[in-house]
């Protein structure tokens, strides 16, 4: 997080919990320390992205572009003063303002050299599969030829129960994040956006959600779609689809984050396959403000005994294919 984005999270955040989580990570927004702790580990390199709240999280679609320039530049600047550390951002576009954030993701890319576009798994509440926002999509996968990012979110106002006003313990994340991902990928599969883009490159944060996990449930009872509903509507979605809801699901990638449970990341490779696999470490939100998740996420991938191409993929092949980069895949 850039340090002037994170003043604009500081004036105009609407989560005090989050505002205080921010301010408390100091590998978040002070990379000279960050890069410090990353020398520990001289192989790693890290493609950024800006930490939640977005910008249309922050303000209106009048102020929102704005913040997002705010970002990027300041995202653009880490790279240039440590590009051995960091060699690539992503972008954060204002997606309550879709104008806009065409414009700001063909100055992000085009001009400061970001690599995709991060969104999160709603707008401020709404569905992705909000026919104004395809063009966004359309864009980076048709002009641009670049992949997205997608980060849950899910606010801690948003209770666990209708006659509560707010979620308790934390639920709206630990396990209020994965749900989302879930839900906003199974809009763009019902939807029909990747029938129509198939081309899309989406990475999915924490290994696709509860998707790998319910990965038969989900295809034996959307293969039903429609017979739990009254009017038996939800059935011309699978009329809209070339084939079986599973198969999209699996066009999606997959992060390795999940905390460093191998078992867990063994069901996303099952599920994704090794080639839709790409290492990420949630770096600085672990307990140790940084190390930690870089450790067991290495660790963890270390504890499958993959063979050597399936192990390169997942740590550096995959993340060149998708972003561009020269190397040895």
């Amino acid at each position: 997080m850039p340090p002037a984005y994170l003043e604009l999270v500081n004036r105009h955040g609407k989560e005090p919990g989050m505002v205080r989580r921010m301010n408390s990570l100091r590998m978040l927004w002070d990379m000279e320390a960050r890069v410090k702790m990353l020398d520990q580990w001289p192989e790693v390199r890290q493609v950024i992205t800006c930490a939640v709240p977005s910008p249309e999280m922050l303000g209106g679609p009048d102020v929102s572009p704005g913040f997002a320039r705010v970002a990027n530049e300041g995202m653009a600047d880490i790279c240039r003063q440590w590009p051995e550390k960091f060699p690539a951002f992503v972008a954060s576009l204002p997606m309550n303002n879709p104008a806009a954030a065409l414009d700001e993701m063909d100055y992000a890319i085009e001009v400061l050299g970001a690599k995709g576009v991060q969104i999160l798994t709603s707008v401020n509440g709404s569905a992705l599969d909000r026919p104004e926002l395809f063009q966004i999509f359309e864009r980076v996968t048709k002009k641009h030829g670049m992949p997205v990012w997608m980060h849950p979110t899910r606010p801690a106002s948003r209770a666990d129960y209708p006659d509560e006003d707010k979620s308790q313990y934390e639920i709206w994340q630990v396990l209020g994040w994965p749900v989302e991902t879930s839900v906003a990928m199974a809009r763009m599969v019902f939807s029909g956006l990747l029938e129509k883009l198939p081309e899309l490159r989406l990475i999915t944060h924490h290994c696709g959600g509860m998707l790998p996990y319910f990965s038969g449930r989900a295809e034996t009872l959307w293969a039903q779609l429609g017979s739990r509903s009254i009017d038996g509507s939800d059935a011309d979605a699978l009329k809209r689809l070339s084939k079986p809801p599973i198969e999209y699901f699996k066009m999606f990638y997959g992060d390795t984050v999940l905390g460093g449970s191998s078992s867990a990341l063994r069901c996303g490779l099952d599920f994704f396959g090794a080639d839709h696999v790409v290492f990420a470490s949630d770096c600085p939100f672990d307990p140790e403000g940084g190390p930690m998740f870089i450790r067991e996420g290495i660790r963890s991938i270390e504890d499958l005994d993959l063979n050597e191409s399936d192990a390169r993929k997942l740590y550096f092949g995959n993340a060149y294919k998708l972003l561009g980069m020269h190397g040895d895949c």
